[in-house]
């Protein structure tokens, strides 16, 4: 954590006009709401997000349908409960914006929230069959980083097996590879803002397109 920290400290100036990140405060409170969540009450209230997510919370790849591309659909399945929490939050609070997930997040309580991410995260992380082999550049960017960059390594914050850590780092293994890179891009455009210290948005304002997408690839093929 300790290079985490450093390459924030550096990359600071860059993100002293970003809006504020989330109105979602990690107070032990809070900790406990969310780990007190409901899996059962969640199953219920997931039944209803099927149709975008997947039967099993696997998200669905970006395909293209009469003529129309389709955006791929991020994958619940084995997230941690308090990532998926606070993105639901963040949506009610309009900290995040979607077409369609605000409008749903809007209209779920905060105790729906828990109880959808205890759900969720209950749930085996999906698996992919590698489409890519992963790029050794990859590899090195999630365990080493660039210290000529100052990027520290993916695994740092996000675990050696992109499981993920407590409060807002998410998991990634078997994350959507069009919808994961479409996020890092989202958040190297600054379209994207509801990362605690604007992280990902210094980060990724570190890596190329290129790095994005071998990234991507990289960890929808990775098992937890």
């Amino acid at each position: 954590m300790k290079q985490l920290f450093l390459t924030l400290a550096l990359l600071a100036p860059l993100a002293l006009q970003a809006e504020p990140a989330s109105k979602i405060a990690w107070t032990p409170d809070t900790l406990n709401f969310v780990k007190k969540g409901d899996p059962k009450q969640g199953k219920v209230l997931a039944e209803s997000c099927q149709s975008c997510h997947g039967q099993n919370g696997e998200g669905l790849a970006a395909e293209t349908r009469d003529g129309e591309t389709l955006p791929a659909i991020p994958a619940l399945a084995g997230q941690t409960a308090t990532y998926t929490y606070k993105q639901l939050r963040d949506y009610f609070n309009d900290s995040r914006s979607n077409d369609s997930m605000t409008g749903i997040a809007k209209g779920l309580s905060e105790q729906n929230a828990a109880d959808l991410a205890a759900w969720f995260a209950s749930l085996p992380m999906p698996e992919h069959k590698a489409t890519k082999a992963a790029s050794a550049k990859a590899e090195k960017l999630v365990s080493e980083g660039d210290g000529k960059r100052i990027l520290p390594p993916c695994s740092t914050c996000h675990g050696s097996q992109g499981q993920g850590e407590k409060m807002d780092i998410p998991a990634l293994a078997g994350q959507q590879a069009d919808y994961f890179a479409n996020t890092l891009l989202a958040y190297k455009k600054g379209e994207r803002h509801n990362d605690i210290y604007s992280r990902m948005r210094l980060i990724s304002q570190q890596l190329t397109e290129t790095e994005i997408r071998e990234l991507a690839d990289y960890y929808e093929g990775l098992k937890k």
